[in-house]
């Protein structure tokens, strides 16, 4: 059995990655989309319009976060890969100086300089790369770079975000529309804030009331330049 799973210890950051990841996109995905149908709806289109808008924000919206993510973590995956093509080749021309840094790491966590170096000549005789990958480098197989899962998670997210406002238009008459796109996109936003904060164990109702402001506010400003807009045109 390995020294990964001899830990059973669950800690709330443990989560924080996909969950900063997920609520990120759904966030995003929720917001931009009803800012967008908000806007269009204020600027007095017809209904069949307003949904096209929101199908079309959904859909540019998804895509734009998936080609963003993997450009991003594309580029974190090449310094990763780049990183540890150096620390195998440091390990193979000089492998003593390579203990001897690995012996300091663990001697600045606490060791005596004794066993900071027994620990360090026992992990390398073991798996070298793999022990200065992730003491060294801080990577580890649970951390590493995956731009595909990245670019199809955010996607995913943002489409889980933005199929509430276009649900609302779907089913909801023309003439509500408006008031009902507020109060079910700000009571999905509250839910998602205090879901969020409950999975990474902070207060859920100062993170609901966060997430609810911030989006009112982009909606609000939405939703006045379309007023704005179709007033004047």
């Amino acid at each position: 059995m390995s020294r990964l799973r001899l830990h059973r210890e669950r800690h709330n950051s443990d989560g924080t990655g996909w969950l900063r990841a997920a609520v990120l996109g759904a966030n995003d995905g929720l917001i931009s989309t009803a800012s967008l149908v908000l806007g269009v709806a204020e600027a007095a289109a017809d209904h069949q319009s307003v949904l096209i808008a929101a199908v079309a924000a959904l859909v540019a919206g998804a895509l734009s976060m998936a080609a963003g993510e993997y450009v991003s973590v594309s580029s974190q995956a090449d310094a990763e890969q780049a990183d540890l093509a150096r620390e195998e080749r440091e390990l193979r021309e000089d492998p003593v100086g390579e203990h001897a840094e690995l012996a300091s790491i663990y001697e600045s966590w606490g060791l005596r300089r004794e066993t900071a170096a027994e620990v360090a000549e026992q992990l390398m005789t073991e798996d070298a790369l793999a022990t200065h990958a992730r003491d060294e480098l801080g990577l580890s197989p649970t951390v590493r770079a995956r731009p595909i899962q990245a670019a199809l998670a955010s996607a995913a997210a943002f489409i889980a975000g933005a199929a509430a406002p276009i649900i609302v238009v779907a089913v909801t008459p023309h003439a509500v529309l408006v008031p009902a796109l507020w109060g079910a996109c700000l009571s999905a936003l509250l839910m998602l804030g205090v879901l969020a904060a409950r999975v990474g164990g902070a207060s859920p109702w100062r993170a609901g009331i966060r997430v609810v402001f911030w989006g009112a506010v982009a909606m609000g400003i939405t939703a006045t330049i379309g007023d704005v807009v179709g007033h004047a045109v």
